[in-house]
């Protein structure tokens, strides 16, 4: 059937971005379909073009994920983005080095040359970058198409081999016109956009049939987006008989949620659904971790030891079954799920006990292709109705990775980067200090864990978005930027703090007041996410301080922060002040890159 199709190979190095880019190509109308870097270019003759894609490597360094130059000499269009932009420079002669300044956001780039990948462009278009290497010098016969004030070398193309190089990512949502530019580069490989997504989902149909092959699935359902989408469309293809799907309330649930979720589902027809309280076992098992990837470890070997104590209880032959995952693409690519690629974070659906599940052909995964819009879409299709459709994503792990835990032990901080951190704020007029504490990110396409910046002063939102990147892209020490909403209490101070019933308690309280303060100012449905953080970290009266993250995003691998309403951060701060035990209330203003949406 694929033959009938023209086809864009990408060539993955690793990057978070590789399959955001063969999905981007698809709603092009284009099929795409995924290589190994190292790929045989015998097996891509038949292709109309070739990406290659970013990655968390340097193509300085040793091990750096290489590509068969032959690739570059099948006479097809080739795309290389980020890393595939510097690595094809490298391999035809021209100049990678590190560059003085890293670029992980937005940027302004001015096209400074006529050519098709950029037909229809006005001269300066914004970016989405994240990179430290540049493309210094780029190879004989290329011209420079386009250039930021920190990378001269941001476009390339040798219009007569149809070689093209950007370092910056139109695959992207934060490059506006990115889909504007992978749609010249496909008209510049002269395929035929005739691939849509309806076929796609016949191809999902029978790859469910063939993986369960006679089997039933045992699926658990959070009662989120992702899983019940996969719920429901399980059922649509195997019928409500062959499938069961079970919720596991384990203690990091939001307020009152495991309850919702279960008469919110059985009202719309799923009788096929069982819970189980779990929450003692979770909370049991994670007493006293505070590593981050060892509470997601924890809590996803939980829910197969509950899930498989379920089977038991319900009298389920498990040879008759088989595992059934909401997974979705961001899940496996941010836990390392390619080659190449850095491990971000462990994904609770991603622990080795479900690799090995899978190994074995023992787990069937029915949206681990898709990104979360493409999700909404099939609910959509399935005929879910909006309010479901539309929930604000909530990790499977929960408020586990929401109450932030600690030793008490202060990590290091540079005494360079708190001056440098100082001195960037004070020249936009604002205060700045880093804190004890340190959170993940993503920058390069390589996972990071480090502190976060608190600074202070005038709620201006454009300056605030400016200094936060400027500080981000300069301070390597640091990878996210958070900005005091409410008078900051003094000094902050790190406290030995774990995932107690009381901590947990005070984040629900805190985020059900936001939950329904955005719910009141219409913002609910305006923005992607809205996680609520608690910090191990008390003010001068010994309150433990919270952090509000609303962003912006379509598919989760890149975010921007979203403004609320000043009423409605009123109110948040108001009512956060009744609340018990609860501190300062920050706000995250860093995009991702270089911080990831949730904090662990």
């Amino acid at each position: 059937m694929r033959k009938s199709f023209d086809t864009i190979a990408v060539l993955d190095f690793g990057g978070q971005y590789a399959h955001l880019i063969a999905n981007r190509i698809r709603r092009l109308g284009v099929y795409s379909e995924i290589h190994p870097n190292n790929v045989d270019p015998a097996l891509l003759r038949n292709c109309r073009g070739i990406v290659l894609s970013g990655g968390p490597s340097s193509v300085t360094d040793e091990n750096a994920p290489p590509m068969q130059p032959g690739v570059l000499q099948l006479d097809i269009p080739v795309l290389g983005l980020c890393y595939g932009h510097q690595l094809m420079a490298k391999i035809l002669g021209g100049t990678v080095t590190r560059g003085e300044h890293r670029e992980y956001g937005l940027a302004a780039m001015r096209i400074v040359a006529d050519d098709p990948l950029f037909a229809g462009l006005e001269e300066t278009q914004q970016i989405w970058m994240s990179h430290g290497d540049s493309v210094e010098d780029p190879p004989e016969g290329f011209a420079v198409l386009g250039s930021t004030p920190d990378c001269r070398v941001t476009a390339m193309g040798h219009a007569g081999k149809k070689l093209y190089g950007l370092q910056f990512h139109p695959e992207v949502t934060d490059t506006p016109n990115g889909m504007r530019v992978l749609g010249n580069f496909i008209d510049i490989c002269g395929c035929c956009r005739s691939w849509n997504a309806e076929t796609f989902k016949e191809e999902m149909k029978r790859d469910i049939e063939a993986r369960c092959n006679g089997r039933r699935v045992f699926l658990l359902v959070s009662g989120g987006v992702d899983s019940t989408v996969a719920f429901t469309f399980l059922n649509a293809i195997l019928g409500s008989d062959k499938v069961m799907g079970l919720h596991i309330d384990n203690g990091l649930m939001r307020k009152e949620e495991s309850t919702e979720v279960i008469c919110y589902l059985r009202e719309h027809g799923f009788d096929n659904l069982q819970i189980e309280d779990a929450s003692r076992e979770f909370l049991s098992a994670l007493a006293g971790i505070v590593d981050p990837e060892r509470k997601r470890t924890i809590i996803g070997n939980m829910f197969l030891t509950v899930q498989e104590q379920a089977q038991k209880k319900f009298g389920l032959n498990a040879d008759e079954w088989i595992l059934g995952q909401g997974t979705i693409y961001p899940d496996t690519i941010e836990s390392a799920g390619t080659q190449h690629s850095d491990k971000i974070k462990t994904h609770h659906n991603r622990v080795d006990l479900v690799l090995e599940l899978i190994e074995k052909g023992l787990v069937v995964e029915p949206l681990a292709q898709l990104y979360k819009d493409e999700v909404r879409q099939l609910g959509e299709q399935l005929g879910l109705p909006h309010r479901l459709i539309w929930r604000h994503p909530f990790p499977g792990p929960g408020l586990g990775v929401r109450v932030l835990c600690s030793d008490g032990k202060t990590a290091a901080i540079s005494e360079a980067d708190e001056r440098q951190v100082g001195a960037l704020a004070a020249a936009d007029g604002f205060s700045a200090s880093i804190l004890p504490i340190r959170s993940v990110g993503v920058q390069g396409d390589s996972r990071t864990y480090a502190h976060p910046a608190l600074v202070s002063g005038p709620r201006n939102w454009k300056a605030l978005e400016a200094l936060s990147t400027k500080i981000t892209n300069r301070i390597r020490g640091v990878n996210r930027v958070v900005f005091a909403l409410s008078p900051v209490c003094g000094s902050y101070r790190l406290i030995k703090a774990d995932l107690s019933p009381e901590r947990l308690n005070k984040l629900r309280e805190i985020d059900h007041l936001v939950t329904e303060a955005l719910h009141a100012s219409g913002e609910y449905d305006t923005i992607w996410q809205m996680p609520v953080v608690l910090l191990p970290l008390v003010n001068g009266r010994g309150d433990e301080c919270v952090v509000l993250r609303p962003v912006k995003s379509q598919e989760a691998m890149t975010a921007r922060f979203y403004p609320l309403a000043d009423t409605t951060l009123s109110t948040i701060i108001e009512g956060a002040r009744k609340i018990k035990g609860v501190g300062d209330v920050f706000f995250d203003i860093t995009h991702k890159p270089p911080a990831t949406i949730e904090w662990e």
